[in-house]
């Protein structure tokens, strides 16, 4: 049987076991408008009232690199397919979720054969193409759900240091940080590790104060291509923890306190069109195991063994509203990030930007945004590259600027151009500048 074929039977099979419990009727997503597929004859919404929620996306980013290592094209892919079981409805567990995301990562790699940055230029590249499991997780909220423990493999970055004015951008950095991006193996996209996080929200959800513990070597080293919980010996562990402020969240009391990534509902997307973001946080994270130092030795020559950490800083606010029209809007955000530096190329990031929603009334479901990031070159990471005759900047650099075009609720086509200074941070290699588009489909 063909796998698309597959794929619907499994839907027919699981909706013909979920739908013949019933449940009080409730305000679905706009399946038949907001996703490529439709709402398979009110199936799905049907599914979504009964506590099921399924939905795939498709993002392609097709760029060109100019400068850098190689002159040339490259096209990277990102599918993701999502279930979230609300366990209340179909268990009787009140206040649970369990959540299921797999992703296929595919594409040569723009930056890795041609760009040669540090901090990356796409954030669906990967180094391995492969197919696994990101997130596999249950959810349990306590005190109205002010309260909520979640176990299983859970990425960091859906939920720690995140920026949603700057997740328009295609560049990795308004993502994880650089600096702890290139730390060993943190649990971001596309290798999540298993660990437990718990979330605490003031009575009004404006305050918030979450923290994780996670494996310190996500999935299995040897097996880059797997996904496997390892637990093994010499892993150590991984720690974060985040205190924040979002006074515009004041009372909104619906908003879902899992980070699980699927359509919301009208509710929600009224709330987050016409709302504002204001966000203020602080983080700190740090590894249990220690690793060598990429430049310190002890009196027998052998490098010294130290624990990465760091932290970050970050705010986000919406400035003004464009014109009379709700949902149009200009956002600024900024952030920064530091690092030890022992094992690292960076060990400080600046992230500054814009967002603009619906730069025109006919377009108000598009979004302009500009980036800019800058990494400095960790002091001990440059004396190596010294010894070995290789001249290094100070800092690597990149700008962006992107136009999100909604073309239908489900389509999207993305133009974005990238300009990196001192891409890998040697100071010999040659600016590089990239242009092409984003396409994303959601099913």
């Amino acid at each position: 049987m063909p796998p698309r074929k597959r794929v619907i039977a499994g839907i027919s099979l699981f909706a013909g076991l979920v739908l013949p419990f019933a449940v009080a009727a409730e305000s679905a997503p706009d399946y038949a408008s907001s996703t490529q597929t439709g709402d398979w004859n009110g199936a799905r919404s049907e599914l979504w009232q009964r506590g099921v929620a399924m939905e795939a996306g498709l993002r392609l980013d097709s760029l060109h690199n100019r400068g850098g290592i190689m002159e040339g094209g490259q096209t990277v892919s990102h599918l993701e397919l999502k279930l979230r079981a609300d366990l209340e409805k179909l268990l009787g567990w009140s206040n649970a979720v369990a959540y299921l995301n797999t992703d296929t990562d595919a594409g040569t790699g723009i930056n890795g054969r041609r760009t040669g940055s540090l901090m990356g230029v796409s954030n669906i590249e990967v180094p391995v193409p492969t197919t696994r499991l990101f997130h596999a997780w249950i959810l349990k909220g306590f005190l109205d759900d002010r309260f909520s423990v979640l176990a299983g493999l859970y990425p960091i970055d859906s939920e720690f240091f995140t920026m949603d004015s700057a997740a328009t951008l295609l560049h990795p950095a308004y993502g994880t940080p650089a600096d702890l991006a290139l730390t060993n193996a943190p649990s971001v996209f596309n290798n999540s590790a298993f660990g437990i996080r718990a979330k605490w929200l003031s009575e009004n959800r404006d305050w918030y104060a979450m923290g994780a513990l996670m494996d310190g070597i996500p999935n299995d080293p040897v097996r880059p291509k797997a996904t496997a919980i390892r637990l093994a010996r010499g892993d150590g562990a991984f720690v974060i923890g985040e205190i924040g402020w979002m006074p515009l969240e004041f009372g909104h009391l619906f908003e879902p306190v899992d980070p699980a990534s699927v359509r919301p509902t009208p509710g929600l997307v009224a709330h987050e069109k016409y709302g504002g973001v204001s966000k203020y946080a602080i983080g700190f994270w740090r590894y249990g195991n220690r690793v060598a130092d990429q430049l310190d030795i002890d009196a027998d020559g052998n490098p010294l063994q130290r624990r990465s950490q760091g932290g970050y800083l970050l705010a986000e606010r919406t400035l003004f509203s464009l014109g009379a029209e709700a949902g149009r809007d200009l956002t600024a955000f900024a952030r920064y990030a530091f690092s030890s530096g022992h094992s690292t190329a960076i060990d400080r990031m600046w992230n500054f930007g814009v967002r603009l929603r619906g730069p025109f009334a006919s377009r108000p479901d598009d979004s302009v945004a500009f980036g800019w990031t800058r990494s400095r070159l960790a002091p001990k990471w440059r004396a190596v590259q010294a010894s070995a005759g290789t001249g290094t900047a100070s800092a690597e650099e990149a700008f962006e600027i992107t136009w999100r075009a909604a073309i239908t609720p489900w389509f999207a086509l993305q133009p974005s151009l990238q300009h990196v200074r001192h891409p890998g941070g040697a100071s010999a290699t040659r600016n590089a500048t990239l242009a092409g588009a984003r396409v994303e489909i959601t099913f």
